[in-house]
């Protein structure tokens, strides 16, 4: 089980921790389940670069950067080093605390 922690670049937005998050899940797919506004125009297929977010730590309990996804990146807004996409980043089996955040979503067109 996870602990992810999401903070906001956008103005007027708290931090969300969530506990008990199960393995197996995409974080773009956690934040929606939870209401959180993550914008995901390609349903979620590494098609665009709307799912992306900051991973601050526990960058180990995800798979590795691929190259497809390192591609849409380099396309988002702000990209930074720890830039991932929300729907690559599958929690792997195990537990731990991942720490993200979510550029202003504001910005964004679509979902």
């Amino acid at each position: 089980m996870y602990t992810i922690k999401f903070n906001f670049e956008q103005k007027g937005l708290s931090p969300v921790t969530l506990e008990n998050v199960e393995p197996g899940q995409s974080i773009l797919e956690v934040a929606l389940e939870n209401n959180i506004d993550l914008h995901h125009n390609c349903g979620m297929v590494c098609a665009c670069s709307t799912c992306h977010l900051y991973v601050e730590s526990g960058d180990e309990f995800l798979p590795e950067l691929t190259d497809r996804e390192e591609d849409f990146i380099d396309r988002a807004v702000s990209p930074r080093i720890n830039s991932r996409l929300g729907c690559q980043c599958i929690l792997e089996t195990g537990s731990g605390i991942i720490e993200v955040t979510l550029p202003d979503q504001t910005q964004f067109l679509g979902e």
